[in-house]
C-alpha cells in the first residue's frame, strides 16, 4: 500500500491517474449523485488532498493559524481578485435593466436595421447589454421583447432568440466582469484589459458564426410560437420616462473603456501622474465603481427613483451571486490541490511529450469538463487550475489572453441536458429537448469552435 500510494504522489503517472481519479469522483458527484459543484468540489479537493500526500496542517491549518492553509488560500485567492468585480457587474445590470435601458436599446438597433434586420438587432442588443448582465438575467429581462418581435414578424420565436442567446453567450463567456474569463485572468496573472481586446477579437466573429449566421438559417426552419402567457406589457408608468440611448451606451461602455485606458496606460504612457490616473481608474474594481455611481445618478434618482428603490435593486440583484462566488471559490481551491499535489506539472508534462500546443490542451480539458458536468465556470476554474503551473512563466500577457479565450470557448461547447441553461432556454423560448438540441446545443457549439479557431490563429502572431 505504501509503494502504491509513494507511486501515486511522486509518479508521473500515477500523478495523472491521481488528477484523472479526482475529476471522475468530482464528475460523478455532480452529474450522479446530484451534489451541489460548490460542495462536490470541496469534499473532492479534500479527499485528492489527502490522498495526494499534502498534510493535515498544510491542507486546513491548526487551531491557532489556518491562515496559510490550502483551503483558506485557495478560496482567498480567486475571490479576492473576482467578488467586487463580479458584485459591481451585477448592480450596474440590475439599473440598467430596472431603468428601461434594454428596451432603449432594442428599440433604436430595430429602426437602424428595420424589420427584416431585427434579428441581427436582437444579436447586437444580446452581445451589448451581455456586457454587464449575467447570462440568465438577460434572458429574463429580454424574454419579453422577443415574444414582441416574434409576434410583430410572425416569424419563429426561434429567429430572434438565437441572435439574442449569442450575444448573451459570448459575453458571458468571453469578457469580464463574467466570472469564468475573471477567474482565469486572476488564475494566470492577466490583465483585464487584454482579456477584453482578446474577447472582442475572438467573440465578435463566433458571434456572428453562431448567432447570426446559424441562428437565423435553423431559426427560419424550426418554427416555434409564442405562449400567449408570455407576453407582458409595457407598463402605463413607465412610457415616457425611458433613458436616453446615449445614457445607456454609456453606462455600459464607460468601465470597458476605463479598464482598457488603464492597461494600454500602463504601456505606452510615460511615468507620471497621468499614467497613475489612468491606472486607478482602469482597475476593474474603481472602473466599475465610477460606472454604478454614474448610473445610480443617471438612470436612478435623476429619473425619480428613491434611495429606497435603488437599495432594493442592489440587494435584490447581488443575491443570486453568492453561489456562483462559492462555485469558482471552490473551483479554485480544486485547482490549488491539484497544483499543489505536483499534478499540474504532470499534466503539463504529459502535454509536452505528446505535442500538443498549450492553447489546444487549454481547450480539450475545458471542452472535456463542459460535456461531463455542464458547467462552464467549474470547466474554466478547474482547466485553469491544472494548466496555470505550466503557464508561471515564459509567456506574453497577450499569449496568456488567448489561452484564457480557448479555455472559455471550450467551457460553452455542447450545452446539452446537464446544463442548466439548457433547461432555462427551453422553457423560457418553447421549445421542446429536440428543438433546443437543434438550435440552441448547436448554437454553443458554433460558438465555442470559431471562438477557439481565432484565438489559435491569433496565438500563432502574438508575443
Amino acid at each position: 500500500m505504501n509503494e502504491f500510494l509513494e507511486w501515486l504522489r511522486h509518479d508521473t503517472a500515477g500523478l495523472l491517474l491521481l488528477a484523472g481519479a479526482g475529476i471522475a469522483l468530482l464528475l460523478f458527484l455532480i452529474i450522479k449523485v446530484k451534489l451541489e459543484p460548490f460542495i462536490a468540489l470541496v469534499g473532492t479537493g479534500v479527499i485528492v488532498a489527502l490522498v495526494g500526500g499534502i498534510s493535515v496542517e498544510a491542507l486546513v491549518g491548526s487551531a491557532t493559524k489556518s491562515s496559510d492553509a490550502l483551503i483558506e488560500k485557495g478560496f482567498a485567492g480567486i475571490l479576492g481578485h473576482i467578488t467586487v468585480i463580479i458584485g459591481l457587474g451585477t448592480v450596474l445590470g440590475a439599473i440598467l435593466e430596472r431603468s428601461g435601458g434594454a428596451e432603449v436599446l432594442l428599440g433604436r438597433l430595430v429602426k437602424i436595421f428595420g424589420e427584416k434586420g431585427t434579428p441581427l438587432a436582437m444579436g447586437i442588443t444580446g452581445f451589448v447589454l451581455g456586457i454587464p448582465v449575467f447570462f440568465d438575467i438577460g434572458i429574463f429581462v429580454l424574454a419579453p421583447l422577443v415574444y414582441v418581435a416574434a409576434i410583430r414578424g410572425g416569424k419563429s420565436l426561434a429567429l430572434y432568440a438565437l441572435p439574442l442567446l449569442a450575444g448573451l453567450s459570448v459575453t458571458h463567456a468571453f469578457l469580464p466582469p463574467h466570472p469564468g474569463p475573471v477567474a482565469a485572468a486572476g488564475l494566470f496573472h492577466v490583465d483585464l484589459g487584454w482579456i477584453i481586446l482578446m474577447g472582442l477579437i475572438c467573440g465578435i466573429p463566433a458571434w456572428f458564426a453562431s448567432g447570426i449566421l446559424w441562428g437565423t438559417y435553423i431559426g427560419r426552419r424550426v418554427m416555434v410560437s409564442v405562449p400567449e402567457d408570455r407576453i407582458v406589457p409595457e407598463s402605463d408608468s413607465a412610457k415616457g420616462k425611458e433613458p436616453s440611448i446615449g445614457l445607456v451606451l454609456l453606462a455600459i461602455g464607460l468601465p470597458m473603456i476605463l479598464i482598457l485606458g488603464g492597461t494600454f496606460g500602463n504601456i505606452f504612457a510615460p511615468a507620471g501622474v497621468f499614467r497613475d490616473i489612468l491606472q486607478f481608474f482602469g482597475n476593474p474594481a474603481i472602473a466599475l465603481t465610477v460606472a454604478v455611481l454614474l448610473a445610480m445618478w443617471l438612470l436612478g434618482i435623476r429619473r425619480g427613483m428613491t434611495s429606497a428603490e435603488l437599495s432594493e435593486i442592489t440587494g435584490s440583484s447581488l443575491r443570486p451571486v453568492g453561489m456562483i462566488l462559492l462555485v469558482v471559490g471552490a473551483g479554485a481551491f480544486f485547482g490549488a490541490v491539484l497544483s499543489a499535489t505536483g499534478v499540474g506539472k504532470a499534466v503539463a508534462d504529459s502535454l509536452s511529450q505528446a505535442g500538443l500546443p498549450i492553447i489546444l490542451s487549454a481547450f480539450v480539458i475545458s471542452a472535456g469538463m463542459r460535456i461531463a458536468q455542464g458547467s462552464a465556470t467549474v470547466a474554466i476554474v478547474t482547466t485553469g487550475g491544472i494548466l496555470a503551473p505550466s503557464l508561471a512563466t515564459g509567456y506574453s500577457q497577450p499569449q496568456l489572453a488567448l489561452i484564457v479565450v480557448a479555455i472559455s470557448s471550450g467551457s460553452i461547447i455542447a450545452s446539452h441536458v446537464n446544463d442548466g441553461g439548457f433547461w432555462i432556454i427551453s422553457k423560457y423560448f418553447n421549445m421542446s429537448v429536440k428543438d433546443t438540441l437543434k438550435t440552441w446545443t448547436v448554437l454553443e457549439t458554433v460558438l465555442s469552435v470559431v471562438g477557439f479557431g481565432m484565438a489559435a490563429l491569433l496565438y500563432t502572431f502574438v508575443r
